[in-house]
């Protein structure tokens, strides 16, 4: 470009003293070009080359129109098309806000240039110098354009690959982080323990969505049971505080049911960012309890909290996810594996059967008890399937499902089930139900297994944060010197301490075994069960 520009000034003007300009230029172009990623010079060199290509146009052009074989017009245009190289560059090196600089820097330096050489009257002088600033912008935006087209996009990561990072950095982080700090129901009742300083109340509660429109209880304190308003599309500070994620106060109780009189609620949104991930309730029996200062207290609790239960939320998820996705794995490997080699074995036991000669009834026994045992075994690993593949349905609650896993293993063990549930409609957080249906699904198989039972009686209470699942069977009692009594006593001990419940095992009268996990305290109210007794073979 500068030997074109040399070879038109030269042309243009017919004076060799006009390539003085050519050789300021070469000297303004060497920064840019010696150090084109330098932050500081490079772009020193561009705005220089722009300067002295916009002050060379108006002196090249009034050379050119002095000895009158060329406009000015003309003139200008010998040096200008050098414009294009300070822009492409800038642009071609990311740079997307130097370029509308350097075009403000070249109009600018193009007055001055023409006023100085007394060129700018001239109409063709403004021409070119018009014509060219237009040019350059458009250089400046396809260049830009072109950059971002022809830029390959960066390396989208698999998802497996993704999964890898972000679970190894869930890893360091938890273990990192002290004690229970990533159990959400420990959480919450260390939140409502700050709030009690904060804005003593009578009752209390924190709320997580469980989705569907509605939310569990994580935590509530009170002398008393409160059947909060878990629904979001009622007309409750509840609802709009989770629509606005703004606190907001009421003179009545955001219970279904209340006994009535004075009452005020605070309810106070958990947000982590832009989401909203549960609410704090704080309530009282008496009128304007929550002032402006007071919500300014809790408030200034609940922030950090938010990002701690929001950690602990995810956690959950996490590991339900993993849990859910074992034991799917675990189900197939049983069923297309060990469970189709012992069908096999059957069937071999069966044409070894019909095959026997005549007066080998001794062998004829031997292969029947077989056979006998290994029918025994593919039941006990179909049961096991299904214990695997037990779930809590969202729908149908924890205790639909304790119930269809206690009658479909009755059925098989000919026991008579009777069934007690008292279940609100509020639900316990996900993790938790899953829980407390595997502590159900173990003591069930236990008394299936062991106990020699004619009777197996299910006792379900739900009513969140409080739950107690209770089996018990008339059977011999528990064998304390089995090993895998032991075992399965010890997981279902884990389980119970991972939801911060209580196992109990207790002597029943006046025979039999009674297993009880109790996540919480019990409420303060009158029950009215559904009492549900199936009968043997139901």
């Amino acid at each position: 470009m500068l030997a074109l520009v040399a070879v038109l000034t030269l042309t243009a003007t017919e004076d060799p003293r006009q390539l003085g300009w050519i050789v300021l230029l070469a000297i303004a172009a060497a920064p840019a070009f010696l150090a084109p990623r330098h932050h500081l010079w490079a772009p020193a060199g561009r705005a220089a080359e722009v300067v002295v290509t916009s002050l060379a146009a108006g002196f090249v052009a009034s050379s050119a129109d002095t000895i009158g074989r060329v406009d000015a017009g003309f003139g200008a245009e010998a040096v200008l098309p050098y414009l294009a190289v300070p822009l492409l560059t800038a642009a071609l090196h990311r740079r997307s806000t130097e370029g509308p600089v350097l075009l403000g820097v070249a109009a600018a330096t193009m007055v001055a240039g023409g006023l100085i050489s007394d060129s700018f009257g001239e109409p063709g002088y403004i021409a070119a110098c018009g014509q060219w600033l237009v040019l350059g912008a458009i250089v400046t935006f396809a260049a830009e354009t072109m950059r971002q087209l022809l830029q390959p996009p960066e390396p989208t990561p698999q998802p497996y690959a993704e999964a890898t990072r972000l679970l190894t950095q869930l890893r360091s982080v938890a273990r990192s982080l002290p004690g229970a700090t990533l159990d959400p129901g420990g959480i919450s009742e260390h939140l409502l323990e700050e709030l009690r300083a904060v804005a003593p109340g009578h009752r209390a509660a924190v709320l997580s969505a469980s989705g569907g429109g509605r939310l569990v209880v994580l935590a509530q304190s009170g002398a008393e049971r409160v059947d909060w308003e878990t629904t979001l599309d009622a007309d409750s500070a509840i609802a709009d505080a989770w629509a606005t994620q703004q606190p907001q106060t009421a003179s009545r109780s955001q219970a279904r049911t209340h006994s009535g009189g004075e009452a005020s609620s605070l309810v106070v949104p958990l947000v982590a960012g832009v989401r909203t991930i549960g609410l704090v309730i704080l309530e009282t029996d008496a009128a304007g309890a929550y002032p402006s200062g007071v919500v300014q207290g809790v408030t200034e609790v609940t922030g950090p909290a938010a990002l701690r239960l929001e950690a602990a939320l995810l956690f959950d998820d996490v590991r339900s996810l993993a849990t859910n996705e074992e034991r799917q794995r675990l189900a197939r490997e049983i069923h297309d594996g060990v469970a189709q080699e012992l069908v096999m074995v059957g069937y071999g036991i069966d044409n070894a059967q019909a095959t026997l000669p005549e007066g080998a009834e001794e062998t004829a026994e031997e292969l029947r008890t077989l056979r006998g045992e290994v029918t025994r075994v593919i039941t006990e690993l179909r049961l096991s399937l299904f214990e695997l593949r037990s779930e809590v349905d969202r729908s149908g609650g924890l205790a639909a499902a304790i119930a269809e896993y206690a009658r479909t293993l009755g059925t098989s063990a000919g026991l008579r089930v009777h069934f007690t549930f008292d279940e609100s409609t509020a639900r316990l957080p996900a993790a938790t139900e899953a829980e407390l249906l595997r502590i159900a699904q173990e003591a069930i198989t236990n008394a299936r297994k062991h106990s020699g039972a004619s009777n197996l009686w299910v006792t379900c209470t739900i009513d969140p944060p409080y739950a107690e699942i209770e089996v018990s069977d008339d059977g011999k009692g528990f064998a304390d010197e089995r090993p895998d009594g032991r075992y399965g006593l010890t997981i279902m001990a884990e389980r119970a301490e991972r939801i911060r419940g209580r196992l109990k095992i207790t002597p029943r009268h006046p025979s039999g075994t009674t297993v009880a996990v109790v996540l919480g305290t019990p409420p303060r109210r009158d029950s009215v069960r559904e009492s549900v007794s199936a009968p043997e073979g139901e």
